[in-house]
């Protein structure tokens, strides 16, 4: 059979958003891997899927695959092309939409024909919830790499993330570390791993590499995350922006027990069929 699917983007990272209510479909880790292929597949980041709910608070269930095939619970630059393909595909007219996800709901808010807010929910910092190894909550965490001291912080934004702060992206080594963190033992379920350079009190500069798919152009949930790190640590105001190869997010968060508000346009690249067995 044919199976329909959108071709979006938040920022350059990039998704296949498939209508599973309206057609069969259901995600194989094989056939995830196969169509994430860049030059013998679709090519993507992430996979989005649109279910029914099975929460009555929530419109739809939103599902996500990375591109080696695994589930994980959030994307915030695709939780945005999600709002965007279900209004556009007339599957609601809500402007505010609930989804369910699998750490909770999330709230997708329509700015315009574009430009979507999510709010992605209240961060976890103690370490059981990130999951992270580490005895007790800190701010900020030390630990070693080839004999030299990296500072982090770390929490869940419905991923576990690690942020470190650097004085350039550029020159970060994000090739060596990031994937030597996104597996480290420090997080029994590997983590999304940001460098972030503070350009001033209201902007920052970040790279990210992701857990499942290497560096992306733009984490949303990773831009969540430090701007989470930079107001802790002082070096950020409540409002801020991220500054990402793709493009930039508007970011709000107002301490300890707010939810962290992300906005930021989509684009609708094409929409297709490819054969499904």
């Amino acid at each position: 059979m044919k199976l329909k699917f959108a071709k979006m983007h938040g920022l350059g990272n990039d998704f296949a958003v498939i209508d599973a209510i309206n057609q069969p479909f259901e995600p194989r880790p094989e056939l995830v891997r196969r169509w994430a292929d860049r030059y013998d597949g679709i090519g993507f980041d992430q996979m989005l899927i649109v279910e029914n709910p099975h929460n009555d608070a929530a419109a739809f269930k939103y599902r996500i695959y990375n591109a080696d095939g695994g589930e994980v619970a959030q994307c915030g630059n695709g939780a945005r092309c999600f709002a965007r393909f279900v209004r556009e595909q007339g599957l609601t007219e809500l402007d505010i939409i609930p989804v369910e996800t699998n750490t909770g709901l999330l709230k997708l808010e329509a700015i315009d024909a574009t430009r979507y807010r999510v709010d992605m929910g209240i961060p976890l910092f103690e370490p059981a919830e990130i999951p992270l190894r580490a005895e007790k909550r800190q701010d900020l965490y030390q630990t070693d790499y080839e004999g030299r001291e990296i500072t982090f912080s770390a929490m869940s934004i419905g991923n576990p993330h690690m942020v470190i702060q650097v004085d350039d992206v550029d020159a970060a080594g994000i090739e060596t570390l990031g994937p030597y963190f996104e597996t480290s033992l420090l997080f029994p379920e590997r983590a999304n791993i940001g460098f972030m350079q503070i350009l001033g009190r209201d902007a920052f500069k970040l790279r990210v590499y992701e857990r499942g798919v290497g560096e992306t152009r733009a984490c949303g949930s990773g831009a969540c995350a430090a701007m989470v790190a930079g107001v802790q640590l002082g070096l950020l105001e409540p409002v801020a922006k991220a500054i990402l190869s793709g493009g930039e997010l508007k970011l709000e968060w107002q301490g300890d027990a707010n939810p962290v508000m992300m906005t930021g346009e989509t684009v609708m690249v094409y929409q297709g069929e490819i054969d499904y067995e």
